[in-house]
């Protein structure tokens, strides 16, 4: 059988190598893809064996660019015009201390398939494509494995790197299987307090970005015990909600709702969706510090400030991008925003609107909204609209602020033109100036040059 996938580029190569005796296996998860039946990533890794790894680099960088850069653990990478790869030889790994940098390794170009298959993680990830014989190589019944949609670790190298607990939660979301119940044990005996904040970080972001449901990788999240080094998530759990708007259940429930929600929500700019989705993760983590039982209902009145705290401790672990902290922390904060203007729209004025697209920005504060308003069990009728959204967007889209807060009309240089002297009182008009531009009195440059005209005295 032939990998139909894989490029005529790549099988060229592979009988390139062939020659001088390399036997090119395509491995990893662009093999579990096609036995998915899924489209394969042209990102692909092709393990080479019986061959030295100069050989492999002199006969590589006659197909295009390469890189070098993991060449001491035998690795090249290949950039194409087609695709990129990553070639490699087989290698064994001794765990020698902790983190990812503990480990010792040693390529082996005579390794066996099986025995260098053995180190990595799942079965499903172990299975190998023979470029030359067209053949399927799977050792570690990684296909019966797809065909029951199962999880399960390969052997006692499993246990050798913890970062392989969120690959599974990741992985179970994206793949949408089950975890074997061994493997599910193992992990749970695993530190995670030894991974470095970017690796966890990668695996959170895979499940958030890639996953359909994310909601599957969350649950087993809880499982495989990994919510014991997230106290913001595990807080979640049992939180409870008045039945009426939130029929689902406790806080942790909507939360897995509103995560699937957003996935639906995602646009495919992966920097756009992963502020989305960590920000629907995040948008509750209030209510835990918040909740009371009052006049015989469950409120959270407030969660939404009490909220940001949490979140930016939550994020702080797993990245120090503080531009996207700050952004989470901010749609964490005005969530709620939507539905309250909405319901007093007759009382409020456009500045209102205005001096929210200064703090956020609407079109994603509206989706966030969204997720966090079909996030719940509601009737096929209310899922068909979300009003609050659908008006606040409407109306900035009249101002044209949908992404952006309004940018001053007057500027610095228009009261000098005017024969305004550099002096605090210029500070002082361009300060009401806007003000007056917010509450829409000022709608044009012009407008704002001639209020300056008239209020140079102030």
């Amino acid at each position: 059988m032939y990998l139909e996938s894989c490029s005529q580029e790549l099988y060229t190569i592979a009988k390139t190598l062939s020659k001088y005796k390399g036997r090119s296996i395509l491995v990893g998860g662009a093999v579990r893809d096609f036995c998915m039946e899924k489209e394969i990533s042209k990102d692909l890794d092709i393990e080479v064996f019986d061959i030295n790894l100069k050989v492999l680099e002199s006969i590589l960088q006659k197909f295009g660019k390469l890189y070098t850069v993991g060449k001491t653990f035998g690795v090249l990478k290949l950039k194409t015009e087609n695709a990129e790869y990553d070639f490699s030889l087989p290698r064994y790994e001794n765990k020698i201390g902790v983190g990812h940098k503990g480990f010792l390794t040693r390529s082996d170009p005579s390794l066996s398939f099986e025995k260098a298959a053995s180190r990595r993680d799942f079965s499903v990830n172990s299975i190998g494509y023979d470029l030359i014989k067209h053949q399927l190589l799977d050792p570690f019944n990684g296909i019966e494995d797809i065909k029951k949609k199962t999880l399960r670790h390969i052997g006692p190298s499993f246990s050798e790197d913890p970062l392989r607990v969120l690959r599974a939660m990741q992985l179970s979301a994206r793949l949408e299987f089950k975890i074997d119940p061994k493997t599910v044990k193992i992990c749970n005996e695993l530190n995670l307090e030894e991974l470095s904040k970017e690796r966890i970080f990668e695996e959170f972001r895979k499940l958030l970005i890639q996953a359909e449901r994310p909601s599957i990788g969350l649950e087993y999240a809880r499982e495989l015990g990994i919510l014991t080094y997230f106290p913001e998530l595990k807080a979640l759990i049992g939180v409870l909600q008045d039945h009426e708007w939130h029929p689902e259940g406790d806080v942790w429930t909507h939360t897995l709702l509103v995560i699937n929600e957003a996935a639906r929500l995602r646009n495919g700019n992966q920097k756009h969706d992963l502020i989305l989705m960590l920000a629907a993760l995040c948008h509750d983590f209030g209510k835990p510090l918040t909740t009371k039982f009052i006049n015989g209902r469950w409120r959270s009145p407030s969660h939404d400030s009490a909220g940001v705290a949490p979140t930016e401790k939550f994020l702080r672990r797993l990245t120090d991008d503080l531009n996207l902290i700050k952004k989470v922390k901010t749609l964490v904060k005005e969530h709620l925003r939507p539905v309250q203007l909405y319901n007093t729209r007759k009382l409020i004025n456009s500045g209102t609107i205005r001096r929210l697209a200064m703090r956020v920005n609407i079109t994603e504060l509206v989706l966030l909204a969204k997720a966090d308003y079909f996030g719940r069990n509601l009737s096929q009728i209310d899922r068909s609209c979300f009003e609050a959204g659908n008006w606040l967007l409407e109306e900035a889209e009249i101002m044209k602020i949908e992404n952006d807060g309004p940018a001053p009309l007057l500027m610095g240089r228009h009261l000098l033109d005017l024969g305004m002297k550099p002096s605090p009182k210029v500070g002082l008009i361009l300060k009401k100036a806007f003000e007056k531009q917010l509450n829409g009195d000022l709608e044009k440059e012009e407008d704002a040059i001639l209020w300056a005209k008239s209020n140079l005295s102030i």
